[in-house]
């Protein structure tokens, strides 16, 4: 069965990166949930795709050199808090797994800390997760600092670039734009092990036609559709 992947939660309904929108997702029965990850100034991670906070809220600036409290100041979308990973992680307490992206610099090392004390201390599962990233470095420091989290790599550029990467980092899965799949690259990865996880797939008709592909996971701003 193809898995449903909620892109940055529910995307399309409730405004990513939210609490309320990784609920939605949870509501429409995701197998998964995509989210992506900074080191605010502080030190925790918070769940937030842009390098600025400047598109999705009443705020300006980089991420990274806002304090959590700053953060916790502003509104997404108008009504909307930034969450931290440990409140996301809290709020899908196991109803899915998760592919936590790394998206902002020196994201690894809290990563992976935060993944084994659930792992160790929590009752949770490696499988529970899947961490990705389009960034290798962060990807190569993932698996040097706790090899048994699960990588995937990232790739718009082409599916034969993120088999690269999933060979040097001896990774779970590859997750390439959808629109870079055919057969023979799909039966290539296959033959190499690899899962395959496509993003973000919105229209009827390209989900329709990725579900005759051998793939593993669809991400998705609209899961229900999957």
């Amino acid at each position: 069965m193809v898995q449903k992947i909620g892109h940055r939660g529910a995307k399309g309904y409730v405004a990513e990166n939210t609490l309320e929108s990784f609920q939605k997702a949870l509501d429409l029965g995701a197998n998964a949930v995509e989210l992506d990850v900074h080191v605010c100034a502080t030190g925790e991670l918070v769940v937030f795709h842009d390098f600025t906070v400047d598109r999705m809220t009443n705020g300006s600036g980089e991420v990274h050199k806002l304090t959590l409290e700053q953060l916790k100041r502003l509104t997404v979308a108008g009504e909307f808090s930034i969450p931290t990973l440990v409140e996301t992680f809290e709020l899908i307490n196991r109803k899915c797994w998760i592919n936590v992206e790394l998206k902002g610099h020196s994201t690894a090392e809290p990563v992976c800390q935060l993944i084994e004390e659930y792992v160790t201390e929590r009752g949770w599962h490696y499988e529970d997760f899947i961490v990705s990233s389009f960034q290798k470095e962060e990807l190569e420091r993932t698996k040097a600092i706790n090899p048994k989290i699960r990588l995937a790599a990232l790739s718009q550029a082409s599916v034969e670039q993120a088999l690269e990467w999933a060979d040097e980092l001896s990774a779970y899965a590859i997750h390439p734009h959808f629109s870079l799949l055919t057969e023979d690259n799909i039966m290539v990865a296959k033959s190499r092990g690899y899962k395959i996880n496509v993003w973000t797939v919105n229209h009827d008709e390209d989900i329709q036609r990725l579900e005759t592909y051998k793939i593993d996971g669809i991400i998705s701003d609209f899961p229900d559709r999957l």
